[in-house]
Order: structure tokens, then C-alpha cells, then sequence
């Protein structure tokens, strides 16, 4: 699922763009696997989805940190995107402690999170390198 189209060109940023696809394209997987049954997948679901949790944190954490050291100007809106990103991932993992791991919403949130990182990283954080390269910032 990863494209090079997506590299912004600053190693930490596309290193983790491309872990959190890879980890992404995996629950998929898991997720769309017809052939085990839900009750053997369950355990790989839940281990991607504390997985994806904490990595969103910890990657944004740190793209927010990279574009504060460069004074990138939209970094506001930047977060606010983020902030959203996160509040959405935390409603489906309040269902799912609820005990609502159904195969059709975890369908719904893998799709939700595929469309939100493609559009995110392939228009939002591209700005990110075009800001870098327009000002010979060092990425």
C-alpha cells in the first residue's frame, strides 16, 4: 500500500509513514482473512489495534516536533488534523473495550483509517516536504 509518491523526503517522518502503512496493510489482512475464523484472528486484531494506538501518538508526537524545529507555518492546522485523527481512533477503541469487536466494525474502521492515511500523508504531510525543499530546510 506504501508509494514512494508518499515520501516527504525527511527519513523519521517516512520511515515511520511506511511502518505505520505496512502495520496497517497487516490488520487488513487479518481483518478481510476469510479463511480462519474470527475467534482465531481476534488476538492479531487486538494486538494491531494497541499497536496502531500508540504509534499514531508516538509518530505524530514526533512530526509535530520535527515541523516546531523548522518553523513550519501550518503547524496548527496540522494538529488539529491529528487531534481529530486521534479522537476518532479513540471512539473505535472505546467500542471495542465495550466488547463490540465484530468483523463488519473493524471492517469500517480499517477502511476509516486507510482513506484518513492516504489523504493525510499523501496531501497534508506532502506540504511538509514542500516546505522543507522550498526552504532548503534540512530535512
Amino acid at each position: 500500500m506504501w508509494k514512494d509518491k508518499y515520501r516527504i523526503g525527511v527519513d523519521l517522518i517516512d520511515d515511520q509513514h511506511i511502518e505505520l502503512f505496512k502495520r496497517l496493510s497487516e490488520f487488513i489482512k487479518i481483518v478481510q482473512d476469510k479463511e480462519r475464523p474470527w475467534e482465531d484472528r481476534l488476538d492479531n486484531v487486538k494486538e494491531t489495534m494497541e499497536f496502531m494506538k500508540d504509534y499514531v501518538v508516538f509518530h505524530f508526537d514526533d512530526e509535530e516536533e520535527y515541523q516546531k524545529s523548522i518553523g513550519y507555518p501550518d503547524i496548527e492546522i496540522h494538529k488539529e488534523a491529528h487531534r481529530v485523527f486521534k479522537e476518532g481512533v479513540n471512539d473505535y477503541v472505546k467500542i471495542f473495550e465495550q466488547g463490540e469487536f465484530t468483523e463488519e466494525k473493524l471492517q469500517e474502521f480499517s477502511a476509516k483509517l486507510m482513506t484518513w492515511l492516504i489523504m493525510h500523508v499523501g496531501k497534508m504531510d506532502q506540504k511538509i516536504g514542500e516546505y522543507v525543499n522550498s526552504k532548503e530546510v534540512e530535512a
